[in-house]
């Protein structure tokens, strides 16, 4: 497992979600920054669309990457298909931690065989969960699934999880050796499709090590702009 960060760069915590539907967007941008200060988020739509591609297209760029996948099936499906990811030269990749130890366990194991050090973190819930629609699903409530979900990857052995920055204060002190990523990170309180919404300032005090941030820098005039504002923020 990796340690715990103590006082990490601050230009090395921002995550860019990149959440565009065509690789010229995403080309377009990373013209407009700087890899030394951030890193990129690849999910669902852009790797689906373009595959590995997207991949070596960004790679070109100098910039590394967090493939925001939430793989969640069967252990063996998942194992195959992180030696896969692991393969691609990638910063972090992600497995829903409701996938059960098994399944968390064979995506380590994936990483052991590769020697790879790519980071593995495990989602808990999505910040678009309010503790009504985790009841709807046969959820106790928020508070106790993250943490039951918490301990499961510490005790898988994995590098971290992702996680609001609310669930982070009821979690760090049982699983303080993990990384947070913390998603739905905005530069107000103002709230869209997350539930859960935190500034940069805030979520770091908090104890999140890395922030994901998608629209308030993929649809600024000067994203580096708004990139260095935050760094100077925290």
């Amino acid at each position: 497992m990796v340690a715990r960060m103590t006082q990490k760069d601050k230009s090395n915590k921002i995550i860019i979600a990149l959440d565009y539907d065509n690789k010229e967007s995403v080309l377009e941008l990373c013209n407009q920054l700087d890899p030394t200060y951030c890193r990129l988020k690849v999910g669902k739509q852009l790797f689906t669309k373009y595959g590995p591609h997207i991949i070596d297209l960004i790679h070109h760029k100098n910039f590394e990457i967090f493939l925001d996948l939430k793989f969640h099936d069967i252990p063996i499906t998942v194992y195959k298909a992180c030696i896969e990811a692991y393969k691609l030269g990638i910063w972090m990749v992600n497995i829903h931690l409701l996938g059960g130890e098994d399944m968390i366990n064979a995506a380590r194991e994936a990483k052991d065989k590769e020697n790879s050090s790519t980071l593995l973190i495990g989602v808990s819930l999505l910040t678009s969960h309010d503790n009504k629609s985790l009841v709807n699903l046969g959820f106790k409530d928020r508070e106790t699934t993250v943490l039951q979900l918490a301990m499961t990857a510490k005790n898988c052995s994995i590098d971290g999880i992702v996680c609001s920055p609310s669930d982070i204060i009821s979690i760090k002190d049982a699983v303080s050796d993990l990384i947070f990523v913390t998603p739905g990170i905005r530069l107000s309180d103002a709230k869209d499709d997350h539930a859960d919404v935190y500034t940069p300032e805030k979520a770091l005090s908090i104890g999140s090590d890395y922030l994901v941030i998608g629209r308030p820098i993929t649809e600024a005039k000067d994203p580096m702009e708004v990139v260095s504002k935050i760094i100077t923020s925290i």
